[in-house]
């Protein structure tokens, strides 16, 4: 119901401006009005929320609880969290701020902002219903596999002086430590509150940046372009399918569709694949919403990784499929 409400206000929004959806700049502005509020709600509420939760948790103990007595099993623990968080790269980034926030190491914040957009219940459905469970069982298991390695890798590189300072400062515990006495409810509220107008007060802009371009590009980007190479069965298919998908954005649900017209006309599947992965994994808009949480080495080492495991998945769908 709040989706569809969203959606009508977005609808009533365009009615405004006398353009039609049937027009790019129409279906580009219906884009902006849909996604801006959904998503400056959401990260005003999950910064709300996790400033909250963390007045009951020490950052230490929160590492503790997320980064697990094993390689790798935080990795694996926020992977899976993100099958069941059905947001689109954008709206992956408050939470991640939110982890970040609370003190959740790095490179386990990474695996969830990877698996979220990514590996969600959403793409699964669309996925088994589209072309069945071996392409969706498939999906699922590369997808996780790349969340997890990715951040795994993001952990072991020990990025954190990559983060922005004034987020260094509370993922360290400097800004937030817990100690004295237990907080009030009131004061937790406070707390929370404090974190809105700290955090949010921060990467809303980028975030209204990020959201335009992806606007702008939602409706101008042609889908026979893509669907020209697509289909080509040579090396640089799927590379090339990775690099033209990192610059849009939108989420499972909007991809999805589009990734079924391209193997309609002759895309292929794995290739097709990487494309839908890179769109929902490495959007820019996502990246400039980053920009102002993270310094540009850690965004670039995130990208590298990311767009490496995509290349192989395309691969391997190619060559089993």
């Amino acid at each position: 119901m709040r989706a569809k409400t969203v959606l009508d206000r977005g609808s009533t929004l365009l009615a405004v401006t006398r353009l039609s959806r049937a027009t790019a700049l129409g279906e580009a502005l219906h884009f902006f009005f849909y996604e801006t509020p959904k998503v400056l709600l959401l990260l005003i509420g999950i910064v709300f929320l996790m400033g909250v939760i963390q007045t009951f948790f020490a950052p230490e103990r929160t590492r503790a609880l997320l980064a697990g007595r094993r390689l790798g099993l935080g990795n694996a623990m926020a992977a899976s969290l993100g099958i069941v968080t059905p947001f689109c790269s954008c709206s992956a980034v408050p939470l991640f701020i939110g982890f970040v926030s609370a003190g959740v190491p790095l490179g386990v914040t990474f695996s969830f902002l990877i698996a979220a957009p990514m590996v969600n219940e959403v793409a699964l459905a669309l996925l088994l219903g589209l072309f069945g469970w071996k392409v969706a069982a498939l999906y699922l298991g590369l997808g996780l596999a790349v969340a997890i390695a990715a951040g795994a890798i993001i952990g072991k590189l020990k990025m954190e002086r990559y983060l922005e300072d004034w987020v260094r400062a509370i993922h360290l515990g400097e800004a937030t430590a817990a100690s004295g006495p237990v907080a009030t409810w009131p004061e937790r509220l406070a707390t929370g509150r404090r974190h809105v107008r700290e955090i949010v007060g921060r990467v809303w802009p980028y975030v209204l940046i990020g959201i335009g371009l992806g606007a702008a590009i939602h409706g101008y980007v042609p889908e026979d372009f893509m669907a020209a190479f697509m289909g080509r069965d040579v090396w640089w298919a799927v590379p090339a399918a990775v690099v033209l998908g990192v610059p849009m954005y939108t989420n499972a649900a909007g991809i999805v569709p589009i990734v079924e017209a391209l193997i309609g006309k002759g895309a292929a599947l794995g290739t097709t694949l990487a494309f839908m992965m890179s769109v929902i994994a490495l959007s820019a808009p996502e990246m400039l919403i980053l920009r102002k949480v993270l310094k540009w080495p850690l965004i670039a080492t995130f990208i590298g990784v990311v767009a490496t495991g995509i290349l192989l998945v395309g691969y391997v769908f190619n060559l089993v499929l």
